[in-house]
């Protein structure tokens, strides 16, 4: 898991029958506390949460979890958003994101 920043999201008008219904959003992991983001976007799909560009989110990446979660064992997904963080608190330190 990890936390990341909403970048963008996709829009496909054609997708794999498994990700249909599903919005797919490009995520940055980011630190916690200074919000400085880090690699490449990913893309990770967002089921019941409503998460959208500039959120701060929690972020599964493992694919045979994501597919649990989802209740669909063929859908070609490894990375899912799992909630939208509120804050973070480190050593004591507390950055907000709402």
């Amino acid at each position: 898991m990890f936390i990341a920043k909403v970048v963008g999201v996709l829009w496909a008008t054609c997708k794999s029958p498994g990700l249909e219904g599903l919005k797919l959003c490009l995520v940055q992991k980011m630190h916690g506390t200074t919000g400085k983001l880090s690699g490449k976007p990913v893309m990770a799909v967002a089921d019941k949460i409503d998460a959208g560009t500039g959120d701060t989110v929690l972020v599964l990446d493992e694919g045979g979890s994501a597919r649990s979660i989802l209740k669909r064992d063929e859908a070609p997904v490894r990375t899912i958003i799992v909630g939208i963080v509120d804050q973070v608190t480190i050593e004591g330190k507390t950055v907000r994101y709402t």
